[in-house]
């Protein structure tokens, strides 16, 4: 069977890990009966630079025509922000997609491979166990969305962001959290704030109403600054995080620290059709563009969860993250994740996503 894939390499290191990625599907292509099609876009800086547009329709036309999205990375270095070819970038680019295809899910797996422990900020004995956290955060409603103005009153300005949520969303992403629970440890973390915000006591509400569809599941409520402590103390008891979208925004990033580099971490937003826009959430990096020292693992588990969520092909995502594993822990590592005191290797974005080919292989 062929999947169509619109490839959207960006900026930065975006097209140095995304030729990884890529390199790797195509190897599970040769093993396989499946086979992919890949149509390339423009998008962010690079699309500017020639379309004057940081998301041009032909681009857009290319998503529409696929059956998902393997993005890689926008933006440009910080002292040139203001530049036309850079300015607004993330928000006409990514943001746009987002709500051009109305994805309201973001689905964020965080773990800690074991061979990277000693990556890890957290205490030996608080990550004994390991953990493996799936992120779930709203992407469509809350203070994002919602109405912004800043006025002048009495001689000073003040700002205003609305923070909204519809029941109806909350619902939606309640029903995905516990559905993918089923699937996993059977335990649910609402984080909320409903001690003092009305969409957080809404938020509660809803999500205990929905609970109850679920009795083979555990529903646990955690105000969020409550939630901020426990990932810390507690990183190994949670299994699905479900979060509004500032809460999930910032909890995810925050654990993302624990898995010893944004360069291991895989994202997908998916909307209620099921299509969906996959990309590590590291970011440009645009410092270490064309210098091939970048991690491509966050790019390659991305198009691992392609595989597994728009295409359900769990087997063929299993063997990339089990690659991966592996590759960890014969102790190759790219140099966010390299440290001279160990018997590690260092390798090259190239040489790293050579070697999960070879196992995969």
């Amino acid at each position: 069977m062929n999947y169509k894939i619109a490839v959207l390499a960006g900026d930065g290191i975006g097209p140095e890990v995304m030729d990884e990625a890529i390199k790797v599907l195509k190897t599970l292509e040769s093993k396989s009966d499946i086979s992919f099609s890949f149509e390339e876009g423009l998008v962010g800086g690079s699309a500017w630079q020639v379309t004057k547009s940081h998301l041009p329709k032909e681009t857009i036309k290319i998503c529409e025509n696929s059956q998902a999205i393997l993005f890689g990375s926008v933006g440009g270095p910080i002292e040139e922000a203001d530049h036309p070819k850079w300015s607004g970038c993330e928000i006409n680019s990514i943001l746009a997609l987002r709500k051009h295809f109305n994805f309201f899910i973001n689905i964020r797996p965080l773990k800690l491979f074991k061979s990277l422990n000693d990556h890890c900020i957290l205490k030996e004995s608080l990550i004994r166990k390991g953990f493996d956290i799936l992120c779930l955060r709203e992407l469509s409603e809350g203070i994002y969305f919602g109405k912004k103005e800043t006025k002048e009153i009495d001689g000073q300005r003040v700002a205003f962001d609305q923070m909204f949520y519809t029941e109806g969303t909350i619902e939606k992403i309640a029903h995905r959290a516990f559905e993918i629970a089923r699937t996993r440890k059977k335990k649910v973390t609402s984080v909320d704030k409903a001690n003092v915000l009305e969409c957080g006591k809404l938020w509660r509400e809803v999500v205990t109403r929905v609970s109850k569809e679920y009795p083979e599941c555990t529903l646990e409520h955690l105000l969020v600054d409550n939630a901020s402590m426990q990932l810390i103390l507690r990183p190994s008891e949670f299994d699905v995080l479900l979060c509004p979208n500032m809460f999930g925004d910032i909890l995810s990033d925050e654990v993302s620290v624990f898995t010893g580099s944004l360069g291991m971490l895989a994202s997908a937003s998916i909307n209620k059709e099921g299509f969906g826009l996959y990309e590590p959430p590291g970011g440009s990096a645009y410092d270490l563009a064309g210098l091939n020292v970048a991690n491509p693992i966050g790019q390659i588990l991305s198009a691992a969860l392609m595989l597994k969520i728009s295409f359900g092909l769990d087997k063929e995502h299993d063997r990339i993250v089990n690659a991966v594993e592996e590759v960890l822990s014969i102790q190759y590592r790219t140099g966010d994740i390299y440290t001279s005191t160990s018997s590690c290797k260092e390798v090259s974005t190239e040489e790293m996503g050579d070697a999960i080919c070879k196992l995969l292989k």
